[in-house]
C-alpha cells in the first residue's frame, strides 16, 4: 500500500463564505487557516496548496474576548531607526481597514514561506456584508454552529 500524495492538478478547490458577525477572532482565524491549508480534506498533502478559497464578510463586526480590544497591540516598523509603531485592536477595528485584524490573525496561523503566502492569497476579507464573488457560488459555512464558544455578543 502506498501513501497518497495529491498533485496540484488533482486538487479540487471550493469557494466558502463565512459571516464573521459576532464571532471570536482567534477561533474564526483557526478555522479559516485550516480551510486555506486543506487540512479538512482526506487528501491533504503538506507541500501542495489543496485548500479552499475563503471569503469572509462582516469582518468589522468580529469580537475579541476579555480586554483584548483595548489591550492587544499590533506593531509594525517603518524601516527607519527607532521607527517602531503600534496600534491597538480597537484603533484598527474602528479605522479605515477593520478587516486587517482578521487577515493578520489568519496570516500568523499559516506557515511562513512561499506556500503559506500562496495559501493566504486564497483569502478574501471584506468589512461589510457585500462581496464581488457571487459568480463563484460560494457555499456558506456556519462557524457559529460548530461550537458555542465561537460566538460572543459584543
Amino acid at each position: 500500500m502506498k501513501t497518497y500524495s495529491a498533485k496540484p492538478a488533482d486538487v479540487e478547490k471550493k469557494w466558502v463564505l463565512i459571516d464573521a458577525k459576532g464571532l471570536v477572532v482567534g477561533r474564526l482565524a483557526s478555522i479559516i487557516a485550516m480551510r486555506l491549508r486543506g487540512k479538512h480534506k482526506p487528501s491533504f498533502t503538506p507541500h501542495v496548496d489543496c485548500g479552499d478559497n475563503v471569503i469572509v464578510i462582516n469582518a468589522d463586526k468580529v469580537v475579541l474576548t476579555g480586554r483584548k480590544r483595548e489591550q492587544k497591540v499590533y506593531y509594525h516598523h517603518t524601516g527607519y531607526p527607532g521607527g517602531i509603531k503600534e496600534r491597538t485592536a480597537k484603533f484598527i477595528l474602528e479605522g479605515r481597514f477593520p478587516e486587517r485584524v482578521v487577515e493578520k490573525a489568519v496570516e500568523r496561523m499559516l506557515p511562513r514561506g512561499p506556500l503559506g503566502r500562496k495559501q493566504l492569497g486564497n483569502l478574501r476579507v471584506y468589512g461589510g456584508s457585500q462581496h464581488p464573488h457571487e459568480a463563484q457560488q460560494p457555499e456558506a459555512l456556519d462557524v457559529a454552529a460548530l461550537n458555542s464558544k465561537n460566538v460572543r455578543s459584543a
